[in-house]
């Protein structure tokens, strides 16, 4: 038997008091109020309650053990990355993996593979893949739903994946940006559940009155807190926090627990806050992780205070994991203490079959002296559009570093295609390229540079090694690289997170040397080829209107 006391955070009942927790056999056995206990807050464990583990480029092992320094318990993750690349295989490998770390994960079978017909993916999950994966008791929802038009026109497929996530009493997760009245309206007719995609309180009230739960998401791509967390005074049970997207470099620094922090510092409701950090994911996704009540899964966190939220231990199960680590670890890394491995041995899943790119893949003819521009903004996967004249030399259109107009490639990684070729303003780069196989949703190579040449080297590099992230800059009229490779999928490594963090560190800091303004240079980058969020984007089979749901040309005729 195992015995914690403190002063315990009751979040379900909305109380503080002191008392004696005991624990046997990783359950809580009893909780006894006492008059004599540590000075210490105990409390529900966190839980991101939407995230896609593969944006932090970790297996989902080494995701629990940076995790779980900051207090977070569980996660709501949906494996669309990998399965956009690998199909079911993918989301069973995540699976598998996972039961290696004393963690909660609440899988969700991923709703849109490919999420549209406009971009290529190196599979599909169809329908009645969805309902296989339904029986599977690691599944507890259908993810996020972003094929809006889909359900807003009744496209069969789409309505019979909902359909099977809701006959296996299975929540459905949306995500609709921007959508509103009517269009809505329907859309949460069908079942679909919650929202994560919100950036104003108009979208996130309208869909609080029509019965959905809203989620506050704070990303490294996606801002969207200090726009929501007002909703925190008033709603109580109907408001999650999540990540959605997080890179590894930012979750050795925090993860909810960061949340929790900023919302209580603003003077929003504690118990507002901890319902939606702690409790409320549980209860809506029916994750087995308890609540701090007698007879609950083990899983709570302990604290130095509720004003600062230091995490100084977690349990998951009873078992106690390492809390408020000081990046100790990481700095060894740093310091030189420690070698990052040149290498990574063992067989990993992977898809790729690029062919080497040259200058002349990506000329293109100038045919009008208007063209549509891409504009990216920090802290938002939402886009803009500029109609801008472009520079040409030599009969090609290139990048016009002056005016920050960019050339960017989206190149297919799956079959045999030309590079398909736009252009984007906001990344500011003034010299080199950079370069990701992390291209949501289907995760093709995504690349912005400053030339065709630096281009076409960090897109040939990112082939080379089968997948990752890298930039690229001449020296001496020589392409130098710093890479991360990624060979799981071309989105994992299978490396612990602070060696993760630390060579990813590395390159996003060449990246700000190379003028880049972007807070998050690779997870704003790996967003410009999603079509499902507006307002243009370029996928692998050309530039895409998010708008009007349709491509459309690169000149202006």
């Amino acid at each position: 038997m195992k015995k914690l006391s403190g002063h315990i955070v009751d979040v379900r009942n909305q109380r503080i008091y002191d008392g004696i927790i005991e624990v046997e056999n990783g359950i809580i056995s009893k909780i006894t109020e006492s008059m004599q206990v540590e000075d210490q807050y105990i409390l529900p464990g966190f839980i991101d309650a939407h995230v896609h583990i593969e944006s932090s480029m970790l297996l989902p092992e080494n995701f629990a053990l940076l995790a779980s320094r900051h207090g977070t318990v569980g996660v709501v993750t949906d494996p669309h990355e990998i399965a956009n690349v690998l199909g079911v295989p993918g989301v069973e490998f995540m699976i598998e993996n996972s039961r290696k770390a004393p963690f909660h994960f609440c899988f969700c079978a991923p709703s849109c593979v490919p999420s549209t017909d406009c971009e290529t993916a190196g599979a599909r999950i169809n329908a009645d893949d969805i309902a296989a994966l339904m029986r599977n008791p690691d599944i507890y929802a259908l993810a996020e739903m972003m094929n809006f038009p889909g359900v807003l026109f009744d496209d069969p497929e789409v309505l019979r994946k909902i359909d099977a996530s809701r006959a296996a009493g299975k929540p459905v997760d949306g995500h609709a940006p921007g959508l509103l009245g009517d269009g809505l309206q329907k859309y949460i007719s069908t079942g679909i559940s919650t929202d994560h995609e919100c950036t104003t309180l108009e979208e996130a009230e309208a869909r609080l009155k029509l019965g959905m739960k809203v989620l506050i998401r704070e990303g490294s791509a996606a801002h969207d807190f200090e726009a929501l967390s007002p909703l925190l005074q008033e709603h109580n049970g109907n408001l999650m926090f999540c990540s959605d997207d997080k890179h590894p470099d930012e979750l050795v620094d925090g993860h909810i627990n960061l949340l929790v922090k900023r919302a209580l510092k603003k003077g929003y409701p504690l118990w507002n806050v901890l319902r939606a950090a702690c409790v409320t994911p549980v209860e809506h996704y029916g994750i087995p992780c308890g609540l701090l009540q007698a007879g609950d899964s083990a899983d709570f966190i302990v604290v130095d205070n509720i004003a600062d939220f230091n995490v100084l231990r977690t349990y998951i199960a009873g078992t106690e994991l390492p809390g408020n680590v000081d990046n100790a670890e990481l700095d060894k890394y740093y310091n030189g203490e420690i070698s990052f491995p040149s290498e990574v041995d063992g067989e990993w899943p992977n898809n790729f079959h690029s062919k080497p790119i040259s200058v002349e893949d990506l000329k293109v003819e100038p045919l009008s002296e208007s063209m549509r521009v891409i504009v990216a903004a920090n802290g938002s996967l939402l886009t803009g559009m500029e109609i801008v004249k472009p520079l040409v030399e030599n009969g090609n259109v290139v990048s016009d570093i002056e005016h920050d107009v960019l050339k960017l490639v989206v190149y297919n990684r799956y079959t045999p295609a030309k590079p398909q070729v736009a252009f984007i303003k906001g990344f500011g780069l003034k010299e080199g390229a950079l370069g990701s196989t992390i291209a949501h949703d289907s995760h093709n190579i995504i690349a912005v540079g400053t030339s065709d040449e630096a281009l076409v080297a960090v897109v040939n590099q990112l082939i080379e090694i089968h997948g990752g992230i890298s930039v690229c800059e001449f020296v001496e009229g020589k392409p130098v690289f710093k890479s991360l490779s990624l060979p799981v999928a071309g989105l994992i490594s299978p490396c612990k997170g602070e060696e993760v963090a630390y060579q990813f560190d590395k390159i996003a800091a060449i990246s700000f040397r190379l003028g880049c303004e972007f807070e998050a240079p690779f997870m704003t980058l790996g967003f410009m080829a999603l079509p499902v969020i507006p307002t243009l984007k370029l996928t692998d089979l050309g530039l895409f209107d998010g708008e009007k749901f349709a491509f459309t040309e690169l000149f202006v005729k």
